[in-house]
């Protein structure tokens, strides 16, 4: 802890490996704060960023693949990064590379929207702006949006969520949202994938109880009161989806379901958890389930080359194309 001394701040609160909260209110992110700018034709997908909610300088990078030629319409693929609701963006570079992979092999249309992070913009602030980020990509469905590439190359007939971590968490929570008549989405979403998503609850189930890293397991469990003072139970509704005292599963907003885990993952059975309370809820949909043997938390990203991640990607892909 950084001494207390006259003219010097004091570390007040830390989440291991992301950031640090000082009492001068600076907040220090330890990682995932690099910027790779876009690109024409890398690796067979052209990249660009675009502001989809000026008022709140909130951007996106979309991703065109080669087959994009012409007025060829592909799947849309909407996607928010992980992260805790704290750290990263989709302009560092292991969530770029990533997207690029996933775009250059299911030859979709993504689009990577950025969103507020915690602590200077707690939840619900990502996703009110998943919300604004959906209804601005839904704008595009005639035609006439403001992005030409969504205008031209997306088929929105065949629209999709997508999500790692926080980011699936995300994109559950954006699903339920669009599932409602309110929401007013019209033509609605074919189908979301969670990977590795960032569920919870306040009492431990299947292997979190004998989980060895006992860090891993206190930080999961410290981030949603951090990051959302104003609901900080973990059986909230919004991390706990499958909570006692939450709507249930029945109205999302999609037809078809993947939920990716990680055997070696702390949160791997809540994905179990969602996906089986999904089955069996009365939703009328298909849910799938994908479980990468061996491989721990976010292991894609960071070992984006190996033979587990590349057949992710296939997975996901696979999923994307086939529904």
């Amino acid at each position: 802890m950084a001494s207390s001394g006259s003219g010097e701040r004091k570390l007040v609160k830390e989440i291991p490996g992301n950031l640090l909260i000082y009492d001068d209110g600076t907040v220090e992110r330890l990682r995932d704060t690099d910027v790779v700018p876009p690109s024409i034709d890398a690796g067979g997908v052209s990249t660009k960023d675009v502001v989809y909610l000026p008022e709140l300088n909130l951007s996106a990078r979309l991703y065109l693949p080669s087959a994009a030629g012409g007025n060829r319409k592909l799947p849309l693929v909407i996607y928010f990064h992980g992260g805790g609701f704290c750290v990263a963006s989709p302009f560092c570079a292991k969530y770029h590379r990533y997207v690029s992979r996933l775009a250059a092999e299911s030859q979709t249309v993504v689009v990577s929207f950025d969103y507020r992070l915690a602590p200077e913009n707690p939840i619900p602030a990502a996703y009110e702006d998943s919300q604004a980020a959906l209804r601005w990509a839904f704008s595009h469905r005639a035609g006439n949006g403001p992005e030409p590439w969504l205008n031209l190359h997306a088929n929105f007939d065949r629209a999709f969520l997508w999500g790692d971590s926080a980011g699936g968490n995300i994109v559950h929570n954006l699903a339920m949202a669009a599932g409602s008549p309110d929401f007013g989405l019209k033509g609605g979403l074919l189908g979301m994938a969670l990977v590795q998503p960032f569920f919870w609850g306040s009492e431990p189930i299947g292997s979190e109880v004998q989980f060895p890293d006992k860090m891993v397991k206190a930080v999961a469990s410290h981030v949603w009161p951090y990051v959302s003072p104003s609901h900080p139970d973990n059986d909230d509704p919004q991390i706990n989806p499958v909570a006692a005292n939450g709507p249930g599963l029945v109205g999302l907003g999609c037809r078809r379901v993947l939920v990716c885990v990680g055997e070696a993952d702390v949160l791997k059975d809540r994905g179990w958890l969602y996906y089986e309370t999904l089955r069996k809820c009365g939703w009328a949909g298909v849910a799938e389930i994908d479980e990468t043997q061996g491989k721990g938390h976010g292991f894609h990203l960071y070992e984006l080359e190996s033979e587990k991640a590349r057949a992710l990607i296939k997975r996901l892909a696979t999923f994307f194309n086939t529904c």
